[in-house]
Parts: C-alpha cells; sequence; structure tokens
C-alpha cells in the first residue's frame, strides 16, 4: 500500500447491481477478471470446466445476496455500469447450462460450478473467491484468487492492491490530519485538492471529471425517483414491503415543515436502498449496502436547497474524500468491520457533503464527518436472513438524518472546541470491527439476524 492515498473518485463512486457492492459488484467484476485472464493463460491442458468457490461472507450470505448470479452475469461478459438487472436476477434459477467465452475455448457451467463453500478458510479477506479451471481429470491446471474488500473493489492474491494509481498525486495524503494541512498551506478546499489529484490519478481533464460526477449525482436521484414511485415486495423470504414512497406520499399532509422536512429525507433514503435491494442499478456510496445515504442528501440538497450543479459536485468530492480516507486507514466493509464501515461511513461523507455545499471551512467539514461516524461505532453488520433489507434498509434512512444533524452540531457549535479528530475515530472503528466477532459481520449468525425470524 502507498503511504498516501492515490486513488480515483470514480474507485469509490460506481454505478451497479444491488443488493451489495462487496457480495454483488465485486464478485461479477472478478469474474470478468477470470475471463480475460484465463484466456490470456498459458495452459499446458485443454480445461474441460471451470468452478468458483465462494468463501468466508460470500458463502454465508451469497445466496441472499445473489452473488453467485453476479458471477454467472461476469462470466456470460455483462459489467456492473450497464448490466442488464432483470437477466441478472433470473440467472442460476434453473437446470439452464450457460456458456462462458474464454476467447480460445469455451467452457459450459451452471449453478453446480459455482459453490457456496464454508468449510475453505479465507485468506486476507472475509471475502474470499477462488476461480479454477480444471482439466477432464478435475485437476486445477489455472486458478485466480480474488477478494472483495468493500465498495465493488477487488484485489487479485499476490498482486498489489489495484485500488490505487502508479501516478504521484500533486497533493499528497493519507488521511484527514494530511488533507486539512494541505487545505491551510495551499489555501484550498477539500474538493480542490481532490480535483487536483484526480486531473493526475484518472488523467481526465475538469471538464471531464465534472461530467463523470456529474453522471453520478444523475443515477443518484435516478435511484432515488424510481423507488419513490415503486410500489410491491421486495425479493426474498422476508416478504417485506416498500415504504419510501408511502413515506413520501405521507410526507406532504405532514402539518409542520420540519417533519415534512425529515420525513421527504427518510423517505428518499428509503427509497434508493430499496431499489439496491431489488438488485436494480445504483451507485456505491461507499459501498451498495448504504447506497441510500448520500442519494438521499443530494435529493435534498438539490430540492430542498436548490443547490447547484457546481455546489453538488463540490458536495461528491468532499464526500470522496472522507470515503477514501475511512477505506485507506480501517474498512468499508461490513464482512470486515460492520456496518460502521459502511453506513456509518456514509453517513461522515453525507455530513462532509452538506457542510462543503454551504461552504464551511475544511476543519468544520472534518468535524462534521467526525461527528456522523463517531456515533455509528460499534454498528454490526446482521442482517436478516442474509438480504440486504433488514435492518439494512431503514439504517441508510437513520444515517441520512445523523448526516444532517451533524452537519447542524459541526456548524451551530464551535469546531474549534473538539475533542476527537475524525482520524482518531475511524482508528477506532477499525479496532472496533477487528474486535467485532465474526458472526456480527456480515454473516447473519448473530445479532438482529438471529433474533428475529421475521414472520
Amino acid at each position: 500500500m502507498n503511504d498516501f492515498i492515490n486513488s480515483s473518485i470514480f474507485d469509490l463512486f460506481k454505478v451497479g447491481p444491488g443488493p451489495s457492492s462487496s457480495h454483488t459488484i465485486g464478485p461479477m467484476r472478478a469474474a470478468a477478471l477470470f475471463l480475460q485472464r484465463g484466456a490470456a493463460a498459458n495452459l499446458k491442458n485443454v480445461p474441460a470446466s471451470l468452478e468458483v468457490r465462494l468463501c468466508g461472507s460470500l458463502a454465508a450470505t451469497g445466496q441472499g445476496h445473489g452473488s453467485n448470479r453476479a458471477v454467472a452475469a461476469g462470466l456470460l461478459g455483462e459489467v456492473p455500469e450497464n448490466c442488464n438487472t432483470e437477466r441478472l436476477n433470473g440467472l442460476l434459477s434453473d437446470e439452464t447450462v450457460y456458456q462462458a467465452d474464454f476467447g480460445k475455448f469455451c467452457l459450459n457451467f451452471d449453478r453446480h460450478s459455482i459453490i457456496f463453500d464454508f468449510k475453505t478458510p479465507c485468506l486476507k479477506f472475509q471475502n474470499t473467491m477462488f476461480m479454477r479451471l480444471l482439466d477432464s481429470d478435475g485437476t486445477i491446471i489455472f486458478e485466480l484468487v480474488v477478494y472483495s474488500t468493500g465498495g465493488g473493489t477487488i484485489v487479485v492474491e499476490g498482486e498489489d492492491d489495484n485500488n490505487g494509481s502508479i501516478a504521484i498525486p500533486p497533493y499528497r495524503f493519507r488521511n484527514m490530519d494530511g488533507i486539512l494541512r494541505l487545505s491551510a498551506k495551499y489555501e484550498l478546499s477539500i474538493a480542490e485538492i481532490m480535483v487536483g489529484n484526480e486531473q493526475v490519478i484518472s488523467e481526465l481533464s475538469k471538464v471531464e471529471i465534472n461530467d463523470k460526477i456529474d453522471n453520478l449525482i444523475v443515477r443518484m436521484l435516478d435511484s432515488v425517483e424510481r423507488g419513490i414511485v415503486a410500489d410491491g415486495v421486495l425479493p426474498g423470504p422476508i416478504g417485506l414491503h416498500r415504504k419510501g414512497g408511502c413515506l413520501y406520499r405521507n410526507s406532504k399532509k405532514m402539518k409542520f415543515e420540519h417533519e415534512r422536512f425529515l420525513a421527504q429525507l427518510n423517505a428518499w433514503a428509503l427509497a434508493a436502498s430499496e431499489e439496491n435491494a431489488a438488485g436494480n442499478l445504483i451507485v456505491t456510496a461507499p459501498t451498495s449496502g448504504a447506497a441510500g445515504v448520500i442519494p438521499a442528501v443530494v435529493k435534498m440538497l438539490r430540492e430542498t436547497y436548490a443547490m447547484s450543479d457546481e455546489k453538488l459536485r463540490i458536495g461528491m468530492l468532499t464526500a470522496g474524500a472522507v470515503g477514501m480516507i475511512a477505506r485507506r486507514n480501517a474498512s468499508i466493509s461490513g464482512a470486515e468491520v460492520g456496518c460502521q464501515g459502511e453506513i456509518g461511513v456514509a453517513s461522515a461523507m453525507a455530513a462532509a457533503m452538506i457542510a462543503a455545499v454551504h461552504a464551511a471551512p475544511s476543519k468544520v467539514v472534518e468535524c462534521a464527518a467526525e461527528i456522523a461516524l463517531e456515533h455509528h461505532l460499534g454498528l454490526t453488520c446482521d442482517p436478516v436472513y442474509g438480504y440486504v433489507q433488514i435492518p439494512c434498509i431503514e439504517r441508510n434512512a437513520v444515517g441520512a438524518v445523523t448526516a444532517y444533524n451533524a452537519y447542524l452540531l459541526a456548524t451551530a457549535g464551535n469546531s474549534v472546541s473538539q475533542k476527537i479528530s475524525f482520524d482518531e475515530v475511524v482508528a477506532a472503528m477499525l479496532e472496533t470491527g477487528q474486535r467485532m466477532c465474526s458472526d456480527l459481520k456480515e454473516t447473519s449468525r448473530g445479532g438482529l439476524a438471529r433474533h428475529s425470524l421475521c414472520e
């Protein structure tokens, strides 16, 4: 790992299908890489079959998260950002035989080729995939071990963390303290620092960066708007009814303005999160499980505050900095540190976004992010039946409201007297996640997943 953050903001914000970035987008990307590497491999024998083993949290909750279907989609050439979600959700539902095209050869596979492996231990990360080509005797002739490390990011065993660029950004930082010092030294906002780095890391112009951010904002708002008008029951055994649209309609009838404001913010978060739970396209922010928080805040900033496109870009860049710092110094994976790394980080990103669009100083932006994350510490990842529905959907709404409250605490109070730094909270989040037992980290073996039958 580099001693500084040199990854692109567009590696954090990704478009892809729900319900889980680590369990859906990551495995789909891994399968696509397996196709590419398998095609390029110098094989001594002709492959007769393929096998994919999903281990750790991927095995524990992969059925509810659709990890096997995501792998199948990747083997069929689908990519997350524009995959056919209707096709994706129908894969492996029967004994259909599919064909993976490796270029030089094609291999048949079916639902039995993708295995939820509860016995093989994970290596470096909880979300480990063993992707193999086998000869006619069942001997492994090619293997790719891939980790899904959160937010749709994948890392190949034996290779450097491919989340970073080889480029050297002009403003080098590894934590919040570093970016605040840069901000003070060069008299730049956090967003301006991020743009300067992004131009070097992604080799894009400012116009191109703005266009890509604008597209992310459009996709976020689209997930909210689709969710608000959608109705019915979400997939899976829980039988959970969508609530976002109902809450939004009811908010119109509320007598007091502050109640309408909070109800609508909640509704927008529920709507985007329900779209994620339905397996539809969303934006990881920083993960799919937390994909309702920032879209709800963006919707609030656009609709309630009439924020301009330029202001929203500033907010997105600032939120991106917060998410990248949390990912580099701890984790954004529920399987690694619990939901504090997903909803907690999303709430911190959103709080920083709200402060930034209101032109708050960088120190106040940090204070807002710190407050939001601090009060998510210890949050477990315990999805009922392994589906990203309960408690995940409502947690997005709570995270969005917490972000707004953290912004108020940071801006209406005295941020100079704040005793705890964002970096200290990130360190506490990592320690808490490391001490948290595995049953409470996206395995559905403990917490609410154990004590709720949802009958």
